[in-house]
C-alpha cells in the first residue's frame, strides 16, 4: 500500500537529488527532516489506527508542505517549466497515483516498534564497538537494537532521536 504522503516523500527526495545535481545548496535541515518523515510514515503504515502514529503522519505531512514550498522556490531558479513539471509531479502524488517506486531494500523492519516513539535505522560503513552506540543511545534516552554489526534501530522522543543520530553522525563518516 503507497500512501499520497508517502509518494509525496519520494517526488521531492527526487527534486533534492535533481536540485544537488544542478548545483542548488539545499538547506542542511532538510534531509535529516526527510529522513525523520519517511519513519513517520513507515510507523503510521505498521498501525493506522494507532492515535500517536495518525498525529505522527499528521505531523509529518506538514512538515513536506513545508519542505515542499522550500524546495520549489528554489527551483523556481530553473525557469517556470522546471518548477510546473515538478507541480504535476507532486499533484499526482496527491491523487494517489504511484510517481516513483522505492528502490528494492534488504532492510528489514521490527513489527513491533513501540507505538508513541520515533524509530531511525542507520547503516554504518563499517562495525562500531557496541558500547559507544549504547553509551550514546543511553545518554539520550533512546532503545537501541543492532540488527547486525554495521545496521542499528534507534527508537525513542522525536527530539531526542534527532540529537542521537546527530552524535552518531560521525560514524557515518568512517574511512577506515
Amino acid at each position: 500500500m503507497s500512501l499520497p504522503s508517502e509518494q509525496n516523500w519520494l517526488v521531492l527526495q527526487h527534486l533534492i537529488i535533481d536540485l544537488t545535481k544542478k548545483g542548488y545548496e539545499i538547506p542542511s535541515g532538510i534531509n535529516p527532516e526527510m529522513g525523520l518523515i519517511r519513519s513517520s510514515i513507515s510507523s503510521y503504515k505498521r498501525d493506522p489506527s494507532h492515535p500517536d502514529l495518525i498525529n505522527g503522519l499528521a505531523k509529518a505531512e506538514m512538515a513536506l508542505n513545508n519542505i515542499q514550498g522550500n524546495l520549489l522556490t528554489i527551483a523556481e531558479q530553473e525557469g517556470e517549466e522546471y518548477v510546473d513539471s515538478w507541480l504535476d509531479l507532486l499533484k499526482q502524488a496527491m491523487q494517489g497515483k504511484e510517481v516513483f517506486e522505492f528502490a528494492k531494500s534488504r532492510s528489514k523492519f521490527l513489527v513491533n516498534t513501540p507505538p508513541g516513539l520515533t524509530t531511525g535505522r542507520i547503516n554504518l560503513k563499517v562495525p562500531l564497538a557496541e558500547e559507544r552506540v549504547q553509551e550514546i543511545a543511553e545518554w539520550n534516552g533512546l532503545i537501541i537494537e543492532f540488527d547486525d554489526d554495521v545496521t542499528v534501530q534507534l527508537h525513542g522522543d522525536q527530539d531526542d532521536l534527532k540529537l542521537g543520530l546527530k552524535e552518531m553522525g560521525s560514524f557515518f563518516l568512517d574511512d577506515r
